[in-house]
């Protein structure tokens, strides 16, 4: 049960100026005691009514964790000095601060408050500071008085001061007109805090403010599974059942909104469907985009492509098979083209020879994949500069739309003759939407990937999609080459792809199961594994670098969340020299594996080899804690060995412990040696295409724990979630009209 604490703060251990974060010394009841939570302007000497709760903390013992506050003014004429000098009124220092009292006395804030004016009869003090000392006084009490308002609706003081920032004084009044707006102004403000909130404030289930909110959160709850659209009956069950209203007030909201152009209601595929307004442009868009490139005439290579494709293998050494050649002539014969295969096909072969051929023909190509791990593997694998797509298109920060834009458009479109796009598969509908802006008719576009992969963690099935249009060209590698053969794990890979269950534990090779139970019993083995069985045996091993944990899940003993807590505690446990940070449940580490969860394309970056700067750290990005600096409340990890980036302690949440990592996030990404505990897992989860991407992720090992049987169900279980998406069908409409005409 929460209890409340009188408390003088006695010393600040830490305190956040972004969000308010505060762990403190507190002295109250006759004891002393360490009391953690959100509190604005925390200062030694301040009073307050905490309300928490006890909690054992594994690292510093017993702390009072509080989720609301009230400020206690002081009433004894050295409190109030106190108070003023503690820098909370700044421009009074103690020496005005003990001026001001000896003045008024107890009754100090009142004369603050409501006669500001008599402040000039202390010396030193004229109408400007006066009034300025009034307006500082006023502010902080406005903001006590509007934390204590929010948190009788469960709105945290770090909320609360997003909040302040962006409604000021007018914050009550905002958040009591219209709740459901604050999940648009302000970051970290969902719909379900704002929603009970609103309830609270006694509006009604089916206000129309409501019922637009709730429309809106469920089709960006959809576009986050994958999907662009949503079937409107389908979306009007699911909205109904969030708000607990009728499916036919939803469909009247859905009307309206269509009309002010805020969705958009197709008919699609002989059924309706609902677009969120970006989605149904930027998938109209490719399509029509997808379209010109393919029917635009295509600049001559200047010799024959069959005379190049020999030169390419007398400087490589490299002999491609009837299959590889035909995959490079009929790629280069389409303005849009499509090649895709699993591992060990010879994709990478296939572009290095797709690259030479344009070169030797006297074309400019560029080469790109969906992330930094992706593209960095093309340069060391083919010898040709590979960026990432947001570097190719030039991104940059919008700060004024509070977005993403691209410095490559259809006004400044890229400066190639050819455009390769390696892990295509990764490639969502807004990505997807950007390149095609910024190439032009004429050029070559050419999508290299394996679409049996997990899609993109974005919305879109673009890979696909662009296959099964039957209007993009796109030709299917399926020749395992012999260098490629003589690893089980590319053989196993396409057993699995086929249905076929995996041979494991053949001698000297590379693809193992160890047979478990429990799921207390996978954990030990994999904790083992990656402390000491696996580099014994790889002796070049560095396992918080080379071995990789890969789940099917976040929660469970086996999730990516308790296994990173475990491999943390084996791997790097805290020493006394090893600086460390605490956010939320997460403790940061220095020399901890991270990974960047979201994309920030504001983050600056800088290399200390060469000094080159850039912006922008992304999804999925791995790094190491490189230091943390508790003086200026930041951490530096470095990626890619020599990126170094800078985070202020309260963006922590985009970062989280790698050690393990969801097979989804894994995606673009290989590692030397693989561990995936195998267990029971969610049906929707346990399936064909997540146990393929996970073993075509090892090069070296891939080690599987767990039981067999469980392994051989998800090979079995080839169900692939259908994800919404228009693309196939509206390509498939503009290779019929071509047709047509």
């Amino acid at each position: 049960m929460p209890e409340k604490r009188e408390v003088i703060i006695t010393d600040i251990i830490f305190y956040n100026e972004e969000n308010g974060y505060t762990v403190a010394v507190c002295e109250g009841g006759g004891e002393q005691f360490t009391a953690v939570g959100y509190l604005p302007a925390s200062v030694k000497g301040r009073a307050y009514e905490l309300t928490g709760v006890w909690k054992q903390h594994p690292s510093y013992g017993e702390q009072f964790v509080f989720r609301e506050f009230r400020e206690v003014l002081p009433t004894t004429e050295g409190g109030i000095e106190e108070f003023l000098a503690s820098g909370v009124l700044k421009g009074i220092g103690k020496k005005t601060a003990s001026a001001i009292v000896r003045k008024f006395g107890a009754d100090t804030f009142r004369v603050i408050e409501k006669e500001p004016a008599r402040l000039t009869e202390v010396a030193g003090i004229g109408e400007a500071k006066a009034a300025a000392v009034s307006e500082a006084f006023l502010a902080h009490r406005e903001f006590a008085e509007i934390t204590l308002y929010f948190q009788q609706y469960g709105i945290s003081t770090d909320y609360v001061m997003r909040l302040y920032k962006q409604y000021g004084s007018d914050t009550i009044v905002a958040a009591t007109q219209n709740p459901y707006q604050l999940v648009k102004d302000v970051q970290g403000i969902g719909f379900r805090r704002a929603d009970a909130m609103a309830l609270k404030l006694g509006i009604a289930k089916n206000d129309e403010f409501r019922i637009r909110s709730g429309i809106e959160f469920t089709l960006w709850y959809y576009a986050g599974e994958g999907n662009v659209f949503v079937p409107k009956k389908e979306l009007c069950e699911q909205t109904a059942r969030l708000l607990d209203v009728s499916s036919e007030e939803i469909s009247d909201q859905l009307i309206v909104m269509a009309f002010e152009g805020d969705i958009r209601i197709e008919i699609l595929e002989e059924r309706e469907v609902v677009y969120l307004m970006a989605y149904y442009r930027a998938e109209q868009n490719v399509a029509v985009r997808l379209a010109r490139l393919c029917e635009a005439e295509l600049p001559h290579i200047n010799s024959d492509i069959n005379s190049l494709i020999a030169l390419t293998e007398r400087e490589t050494g490299i002999m491609l098979s009837e299959n590889q050649k035909y995959a490079v002539i009929t790629s280069l014969s389409y303005g849009v083209s499509v090649i895709t295969g699993g591992p060990g096909t010879g994709k990478t072969t296939i572009i290095n020879a797709i690259i030479n051929v344009l070169n030797h023909g006297g074309h400019k190509t560029a080469i790109a994949a969906p992330t930094g791990r992706a593209a960095k593997r093309i340069t060391e694998t083919s010898g040709h500069f590979a960026q990432t797509v947001h570097r190719l298109l030039e991104y940059y920060y919008s700060e004024g739309e509070e977005t993403m834009r691209f410095g490559r458009t259809e006004e400044n479109p890229l400066d190639y003759d050819a455009v390769i796009i390696d892990e295509a598969s990764m490639v969502d509908l807004m990505l997807m939407n950007g390149l095609v802006n910024a190439i032009k008719p004429g050029t070559r576009l050419i999508m290299v990937g394996d679409s049996d992969q997990l899609p993109s963690v974005g919305a879109g099935n673009v890979l696909s999609d662009m296959i099964n249009s039957e209007y993009i060209y796109s030709v299917k590698l399926t020749e395992i080459f012999r260098q490629a053969r003589e690893s089980l794990i590319i053989v196993n890979a396409h057993r699995i792809n086929r249905g076929e269950h995996p041979s494991v534990n053949e001698k000297d090779k590379d693809f193992f199961f160890l047979r478990r139970g429990s799921e207390t019993e996978i954990l030990t083995t994999i904790l083992e594994l990656y402390k000491n069985r696996l580099p014994r045996y790889y002796k070049e091993c560095v396992p918080i670098r080379d071995i990789q944990v890969l789940t099917p899940v976040r929660k469970s003993l086996i999730g990516s969340i308790n296994l990173n807590k475990e491999l943390q505690a084996v791997l790097n446990p805290p020493r006394y020299d090893l600086a460390e940070r605490k956010y939320g449940e997460r403790i940061f580490r220095v020399g901890d594996k991270v990974m960047q969860i979201r994309n920030n394309y504001q983050l600056a970056w800088k290399r200390r080899s060469d000094f080159t700067e850039g912006e922008g750290i992304f999804n999925g990005d791995i790094g190491f804690i490189d230091s943390i600096d508790t003086e200026f409340n930041q951490l530096t990890v470095v990626f890619d060995e020599d990126k170094y980036a800078t985070y202020d302690f309260a963006s922590l949440d985009e970062l989280e412990l790698a050690y393990a990592v969801t097979v989804h996030k894994s995606q673009g990404s290989e590692f030397p040696i693989v561990i995936m505990p195998i267990s029971w897992f969610p049906p929707m989860l346990a399936t064909r295409n997540l146990l393929y991407t996970a073993v075509t992720r090892g090069k070296e090992a891939v080690v599987l724990v767990g039981a067999e049987r469980r392994m051989e169900a998800m090979v079995d279980n080839n169900t692939i979630a259908r994800r919404y998406s228009g693309l196939a069908t509206r390509l498939y409409a503009a290779g019929n009209i071509e047709k047509l005409l």
